[in-house]
């Protein structure tokens, strides 16, 4: 019987590893995935770069090195047509908020006026082998519009999956079941690539 490789699963987001690990499923023949949890003593990385890619490649690097062991690692956030030059690769750090319901709340005061509530997720997925210095990341992208409210209980970690509809659907993220989101998410579509790409690896 062969052994698994370890993979880490490197975000301290719940909502994040919650969802990378049901969408990297399908692997657990192959690989064993860590989270954070199982390695306390790591501080986080600052994400100081000006894209998602970057950013990923840099958490990926950071907490592989630290341990001598292969890891995943997201950037993840929206666009909004509206005011292009905000949140970005900021989205969670955008609004000094002391919990979700705090942050839902001032972004739905910021977009409750605009008429053009269009938006773009990206998801950026980053691998990094320490071992053999092997890198790759994969871009998911999904477009959509902010509802008004909340259309579910808000997700730790991840409350705008409450009220970003899809273009061509009619449920927000979080109302999906956990196969469509991964099928349709820019997080689904970026894991899709990376385990692809693990699979042949």
């Amino acid at each position: 019987m062969s052994v698994k490789k370890s993979i880490l699963i490197a975000t301290g987001n719940p909502g994040k590893a919650k969802e990378l690990k049901e969408a990297l499923g399908s692997l657990e023949d192959q690989y064993k995935f860590l989270s954070l949890k199982d390695f306390p003593q790591i501080k986080d990385v600052e994400e100081n770069e000006p894209t998602f890619e970057a950013n990923a490649l840099i958490k990926a690097k950071y907490f592989a090195t630290k341990h001598n062991i292969a890891a995943v690692a997201d950037d993840s956030g929206f666009i909004l047509d509206a005011y292009p030059d905000r949140f970005g690769v900021r989205t969670k750090r955008e609004l000094e908020a002391k919990d979700d319901m705090d942050w839902m709340t001032q972004f739905l005061d910021i977009i409750e006026p605009l008429e053009n509530r269009r938006a773009t997720f990206y998801c950026a997925m980053a691998y990094y082998n320490p071992e053999t210095k092997e890198e790759e990341v994969f871009l998911g992208v999904t477009e959509g519009v902010m509802m008004e409210f909340p259309q579910t209980p808000l997700e730790k970690g991840i409350p705008v999956s409450s009220v970003f509809l899809p273009d061509g659907l009619n449920e927000v993220f979080s109302a999906m079941t956990k196969k469509q989101k991964n099928d349709l998410s820019h997080r689904g579509k970026a894991c899709k690539m990376l385990c692809q790409f693990l699979s042949k690896n």
